[in-house]
């Protein structure tokens, strides 16, 4: 059982990345913004090593604060030190944060306008914990929350991009945070974020792939596998879920076949509810699938079993994009 958790990041370690990677992309940009302003403090509550703010404790622990296993406590410190003009990071699970500090981030930080940064770690089926740790369900409580911005990075280049830009925007932000082996996707000498806009990464004709988070990595190569097939895929990155580009999908949507929407979470309310109510409003009758979690709890294993066996996996997803039909239970 150990060293199937492991594979999956749990118990302290970090998954098995294929290709280039980063380690702990979030903590050392913070690290980095810390030593360029002294007003960016630090939060967790108790999680400080499986929210990968270490390097920021190591370097700056007068600025850091943990709260201990009270995830209420630790956003209403950073909604308090953003009274005092800090600019306050609260990292830690994304399953407590959405459920246990809902209210506070809502009130005390949305609600308020506070300048508070919600970074949460293990978001979707990530976790090997089960249904107590798994949050299926972030991207869809944070996009009901009003004044608060929603970003869901693909990997370490965006989110230390997403990082850099949330500490310089005033408002309350939520972060889904990608730890440990972080994989290299986009190439940091033509990358570019600005909060609110998506990314069309690749053109085509037959299906439109939209999508957010690491999924985007798995959008790219099943449009490369479905170009083999004779499928002409584009590919829409979304990083921020709310705002959405609503430009950017609708000009995508308009120009294909059918749409695929793709995300690590539940497949209701979130990224693919969005664009569903965005396509069906503005009146154009262009198919959508979407590929997502069903509404379930979901069990203790490894990130890949989970993935495997609720159709997240690249086979899944390739299968999708290219004939339109998803395997997802």
């Amino acid at each position: 059982m150990a060293d199937v958790l492991n594979r999956a990041g749990g118990m302290g370690e970090v998954a098995e990345v294929a290709g280039p990677y980063e380690i702990a992309p979030f903590g050392n940009e913070l690290v980095a913004l810390g030593r360029e302003n002294p007003d960016i403090v630090g939060l967790s509550a108790d999680m400080s090593k499986y929210s990968d703010i270490v390097p920021f404790m190591k370097e700056f622990p007068e600025r850091y604060f943990n709260a201990g296993v009270a995830e209420q406590n630790a956003v209403m410190m950073a909604a308090g030190l953003a009274k005092v003009g800090k600019i306050a990071f609260c990292a830690t699970y994304a399953a407590f944060l959405s459920r246990r500090a809902l209210d506070f981030i809502a009130i005390a930080c949305a609600h308020s306008k506070a300048n508070v940064k919600i970074v949460a770690g293990s978001p979707g089926l990530v976790n090997p914990y089960g249904a107590t740790h798994q949050s299926l369900e972030d991207l869809v409580v944070m996009r009901s929350v009003p004044d608060l911005t929603v970003i869901d990075p693909c990997d370490a280049v965006e989110l230390r991009h997403v990082v850099r830009a949330a500490a310089a925007t005033p408002g309350t932000f939520y972060i889904r945070n990608l730890r440990g082996k972080v994989p290299v996707v986009f190439d940091e000498q033509d990358f570019t974020f600005e909060i609110g806009k998506a990314r069309l990464l690749r053109d085509g004709t037959d299906v439109a792939v939209l999508s957010t988070g690491f999924m985007t990595e798995r959008a790219l190569k099943a449009a490369d596998a479905a170009r083999a097939a004779d499928v002409s895929a584009a590919v829409l990155h979304i990083p921020t879920i709310k705002p959405l580009d609503e430009a950017a999908v609708l000009d995508v949507a308009a120009r294909v076949g059918r749409v695929i929407v793709i995300e690590n979470g539940l497949r209701s309310g979130g990224l693919g509810s969005a664009v569903t109510e965005l396509v069906h409003d503005t009146g154009l009758d262009t198919p959508i699938t979407r590929i997502g979690l069903h509404d379930r709890f979901h069990p203790c294993a490894a990130q890949w079993y989970n993935e495997r066996e609720f159709g997240l996996d690249q086979d899944a997803i390739t299968g999708a994009v290219i004939t339109g039909v998803w395997s997802g239970r």
